[in-house]
């Protein structure tokens, strides 16, 4: 059996709601890393996200590039971000149980990753529950020391723009990838994964039915989505 969690960044979108309702629909419940100027242009759309089961964590305000900016900046990134998520978990009516985090582009803040790493834990964050990972990467790596999300396996979908010359078979091919390059074989038996899906209008523009056929065609080839568990301390 293959195991997974899935994840969704860059929520929410004008057609964030639909994505839930197809998720709730297959019974998947995932963790949305939404995006701070994103929820103060949907912000009904991240309420519907709640109260139809989903979890929202943060991706920090305007989706930067950690390693880009200083530390007083990635914080106040993180921070705006976590004031819109408070907000917003209470005008759902649903207790934020939870307070994942993923850095965009799974960039963790270069020379300042071991400071923004600690504010994560003394803020009380937590992460996907990300034990029953074997690769052996994972620890020689240390993200099962860190207390942000990252993945085991990305469909880069966002690849698919025009003249990109990337498509919907290249992202099955990723599926079937053996020996990929980063991250894990996704089928291989036994495997426990982080799944990273994207909730991009760009994508829906080149292919609308995306995530339905990405997520079905990885159930048929034998993964089962579970539902994500959280570590408080790592």
């Amino acid at each position: 059996m293959i195991r997974a969690v899935l994840t969704i960044d860059d929520i929410p979108t004008i057609h964030t709601p639909e994505l839930v309702d197809y998720l709730n629909d297959k019974g998947i419940q995932v963790v949305m890393f939404a995006v701070g100027r994103d929820i103060e242009k949907y912000p009904e759309q991240v309420i519907y996200a709640l109260q139809h089961g989903m979890i929202v964590g943060n991706h920090s305000y305007s989706h930067i590039n950690f390693s880009e900016v200083s530390f007083e900046e990635g914080v106040k990134e993180i921070e705006k971000c976590e004031a819109l998520l408070d907000d917003i978990y209470k005008r759902a009516g649903v207790e934020r149980k939870f307070r994942p985090f993923r850095f965009p582009y799974g960039n963790k803040g270069g020379e300042n990753k071991e400071k923004l790493h600690q504010y994560l834990i003394d803020k009380g964050f937590t992460k996907v529950d990300d034990r029953e990972i074997k690769y052996p990467w994972w620890k020689e790596t240390g993200l099962d020391k860190d207390i942000d999300t990252l993945w085991t396996f990305d469909f880069a979908e966002y690849q698919i723009r025009p003249d990109s010359g990337f498509t919907l078979d290249d992202v099955f091919k990723r599926v079937h990838d053996e020996k990929p390059a980063s991250g894990g074989a996704l089928l291989e038996d036994g495997s426990h994964h982080i799944i990273l899906l994207h909730d991009h209008d760009e994508t829906r523009e080149m292919v609308p039915d995306y995530y339905k056929l990405m997520l079905q065609h990885v159930i048929d080839n034998g993964v089962t989505f579970v539902k994500p568990g959280f570590i408080v301390e790592v």
